[in-house]
């Protein structure tokens, strides 16, 4: 390192290698002041219902524009904006003397404390509420919100936080890559930046010394960002840059190592449209349909004949093909209002995924038995596994439910240690079992995967995560059956190196994760890989596992 050099940290999101100028994102809107209004009620209330509804109807169009899972998330900051409660509160407040601007600045920053106060997820929300906030306010007041600088030559965006609304739209051939000070690994910007393969580096809280005009180095693989980078540096970037280019693209066909040994790369998929990405992304199949895009948002669930459609839909897309389905995942950071139980305390510890849908038997029989109708009307070959499986019994029971009503493919999800360590009498009844990463180290480390305060625990790479990964890897070895990944660990390739050391047989990911996963499998043997993955586990933290691990990868 030259003594210009100086290196800031976060959370890297992707493997890109990009070397720009820094542009800051401009500050939010001033905080309204504390006066009086002059308007009077009836004028306030109206302005402040016209922006809001208009804010609404700009978040949706940027939903469409953008689609993927970016429509999903700017669709429920639209639900925000339309929320009849608030709006209640801000004519409250009106009503009581203060202006339209000051009402909702109000209305919002008490409903985020709410959120707040929830913790895990509904607090990472909190952040994406002053977001709309700012364009409510922007509206009323007929000035610009805050949003992405403008300019035609390309750079490296640095923000406090990214709006969900400002990243789906990004220009990815002007902002080449992105650095939040803010965030956690599972925040909405890490995760549209992921799906959208934009390099990112997330909770970097140093780079708030960064200004315009600075010239850095972003290594989304290993979460640095260099500033002011040697000349040496960015050619030995831009080189390597180069070369991971050519190998992902000359890499194509089925995953599979340098010795021939295979491993089936598939897809993580929410509807028909990110299925027909995965499509285009050449994968061998699904690993992970999630289905809660159908009963999000609604006061009861979808009929079984709806659920139907939409299964054949995303089955007809994978002929011949593997297509892995989780039943309803509900719960915790996804609550609904016909299944999810009101007022507990901890949810992430209560009854959520496969508890939730135990509880209420008839939604879980209509979803299988619209899942085996879809499954009967295509070609596609389903596997249908239940979340948040603790136990042999539960494990039994959903198995056995799926048999009754003529789904041939059972398994379950690894997401606590409890069924990590009890895989092998797991796997005595399931027919295969998928490892999600996400929560197997939320509960393992005991920290939540949504709060950005302690995201630094939420890494895959803990040798404690890995130990429970390889007893998983054992059973599926000692019984035949096979063992995905659809966590997000499975989209970095070099942890995707070591969990095929660790016994895993599939991996599934973002379809934008496929190609460099790809690259990087086929240059080890399956030797190598167990190598690889003694190495790490024998690690006492996570950041010495990586390291031990990319020093041979780098060989």
């Amino acid at each position: 390192m030259t003594s210009t050099e100086r290196v800031l940290t976060g959370i890297g999101v992707g493997r890109g290698l990009v070397v720009g100028d820094v542009r800051r994102m401009p500050d939010p809107l001033p905080e309204p002041p504390q006066t009086n209004s002059t308007l009077g009620p009836d004028a306030e209330l109206a302005r402040a219902s016209s922006a809001l509804s208009e804010t609404a109807t700009d978040l949706r169009e940027r939903g469409a524009r953008a689609g993927g899972l970016a429509k999903e998330v700017l669709d429920a900051l639209a639900l925000m904006a339309d929320d009849q409660m608030l709006l209640a509160d801000v004519k409250n407040r009106i009503d009581r003397g203060a202006t339209a601007e000051r009402a909702v600045f109000d209305a919002f920053a008490g409903f985020a404390s709410i959120l707040e106060m929830a913790g895990g997820y509904m607090a990472e929300r909190a952040g994406d509420l002053g977001d709309v906030a700012n364009r409510v306010i922007a509206r009323i007041l007929g000035v610009p919100a805050p949003g992405v600088p403008q300019s035609t030559t390309p750079f490296v965006l640095v923000a406090r936080d990214l709006a969900p609304a400002d990243t789906a739209l990004l220009n990815f051939d002007i902002v080449r890559a992105l650095v939040t000070t803010d965030g956690g690994p599972t925040s909405h910007t890490a995760i549209l930046a992921r799906e959208k393969g934009l390099p990112a580096i997330v909770g970097a809280k140093s780079a708030e010394v960064l200004v315009d005009g600075d010239v850095v180095l972003v290594d989304a693989g290993q979460g640095e960002i260099i500033l002011h980078p040697s000349a040496v540096r960015i050619e030995d970037a831009l080189a390597e840059a180069e070369s991971r280019r050519v190998a992902r693209e000359s890499a194509t066909g089925p995953g599979r190592m340098a010795d021939g040994h295979e491993v089936a790369l598939l897809a993580n998929v929410g509807s028909s449209k990110s299925a027909t990405a995965a499509v285009e992304a050449h994968a061998e199949g699904v690993g992970l349909f999630r289905t809660e895009f159908l009963f999000l948002d609604s006061d009861s669930a979808p009929t079984v004949e709806t659920q139907t459609a939409e299964y054949q839909a995303v089955f007809e897309q994978f002929p011949g093909q593997k297509v892995v389905v989780r039943v309803l995942d509900a719960g915790a950071d996804k609550p609904l209002s016909f299944l999810t139980d009101d007022g507990e305390e901890n949810p992430a510890l209560g009854r959520r995924g496969i508890r939730a849908l135990f509880a209420h038997s008839d939604i879980l029989r209509d979803q299988l038995t619209a899942i085996a109708n879809a499954a009967k009307a295509t070609r596609a070959d389903v596997w249908v596994m239940a979340p948040m499986i603790a136990s042999v019994e539960e494990t039994e029971e959903f198995v056995a439910l799926c048999r009754e009503l003529g789904i041939e493919k059972a398994g379950v999800m690894i997401e606590v240690p409890s069924s990590a360590l009890l895989a092998q009498h797991i796997l005595e009844f399931a027919d295969f079992v998928s490892i999600g990463t996400n929560d197997l180290t939320q509960y393992t480390v005991a920290a939540d995967r949504l709060l950005g305060t302690v995201a630094h625990l939420q890494d895959p790479w803990n040798p404690a995560v890995l130990r429970l990964i390889r007893e998983v890897g054992k059973a599926g070895d000692a019984t035949g059956k096979s063992v995905g990944v659809c966590g997000e660990a499975a989209a970095d390739p070099s942890l995707a190196v070591v969990l095929i050391g660790l016994g895993v047989t599939s991996l599934s990911m973002s379809p934008i994760a496929l190609a460099d996963v790809r690259a990087e499998i086929s240059r080890f043997t399956l030797a190598e890989a167990r190598e690889l993955a003694e190495r790490a586990l024998s690690a006492r933290n996570a950041t010495d596992a990586k390291r031990a691990a990319s020093v041979a990868l780098s060989q």
